[in-house]
């Protein structure tokens, strides 16, 4: 089977909310009273789409600094954004996501996210600061959102005890994160990890749970989900050329019958896609 040609160009949004964005905001149900504070590796999109619907936003870069690479080595561009390019949220017969009250929030369709960094306005700016080690007070925050960063910003039980710290008894404490399911093997780890060698490997859900009431905080709401995303948009992310058309190879024989890469790649419109698990995750400071 020959390989499929890349995907074409992702065109910006126009400052629409994605659908697989908007499903994070009803998870977040972010109120007019909070106060809120966003804790990301570089410029997510959180802090424009949240600013609007809560009473004060805080926006956090947490990027560490980069280190220097081994003599003889070139360094690689670190993956700042968390751009999607196109993606296919398919539930399968998993119950949609519910709010506080119990009501169910609907589930999205295809959406594309706008790889760029959004501009906060002038009263906003983005701190620079350690996830480790946040300048906030105790209880500062009723809100506090960290999307698709948590394991790229240090220590990633310290960043929860730091997110639980600066949340005030009663607030929420989100987690926007890849897992994969407790019963998967670790060997869908392989290619993200050819990828990028610094990933970290992805948490089952039970072991992400388990990382939070450890930090001192308790699960109010789970929302797990499939995804399925283009290839070329993610494969930009890696490491060289060369690696990027061995992880490409592989999917395409799995999907011409060879061996499983944990991807579950296929076809569509003729371009190669394949599934990641994403959950959210609600918890709050255990007093």
């Amino acid at each position: 089977m020959p390989l499929p040609h890349p995907a074409t160009a992702i065109q910006g949004t126009g400052g629409a909310i994605a659908p697989h964005l908007r499903r994070l905001l009803e998870f977040v149900e972010p109120d007019r009273d909070d106060v809120c504070l966003d804790v990301s590796r570089g410029h997510g999109p959180m802090p424009a789409a949240l600013g609007p619907q809560v009473r004060h936003l805080t926006a956090v870069d947490a990027m560490p600094a980069p280190a220097d690479p081994a003599p003889g080595t070139s360094r690689r561009m670190a993956t700042v954004e968390f751009g999607t390019g196109p993606v296919r949220i398919t539930d399968g017969d998993s119950p949609p996501p519910t709010t506080r009250s119990g009501h169910a929030t609907r589930g999205a369709a295809t959406t594309r996210e706008d790889p760029r960094p959004r501009t906060l306005d002038p009263d906003r700016p983005t701190i620079k600061a350690d996830a480790t080690a946040l300048p906030y007070r105790d209880n500062t925050f009723s809100l506090v959102t960290a999307r698709f960063s948590l394991y790229n910003l240090g220590d990633p039980d310290h960043v929860l005890r730091e997110l639980l710290r600066v949340c005030r008894p009663g607030g929420r404490v989100i987690i926007a994160d890849l897992v994969r399911g407790n019963l998967a093997a670790p060997d869908r780890d392989r290619i993200e990890r050819l990828r990028d060698p610094d990933h970290p490997g992805t948490p089952s859900i039970a072991r992400l749970t388990e990382m939070i009431t450890s930090a001192g905080g308790s699960i109010r709401r789970l929302d797990v989900f499939t995804v399925e995303r283009p290839v070329e948009p993610w494969l930009a992310g890696a490491c060289d050329d060369v690696t990027a058309e061995r992880i490409r190879t592989a999917l395409v024989d799995e999907v011409d019958g060879g061996p499983k890469t944990g991807a579950k790649p296929r076809i569509i419109g003729g371009e190669l896609w394949f599934t990641q698990s994403w959950a959210h995750v609600a918890a709050e400071p255990i007093p």
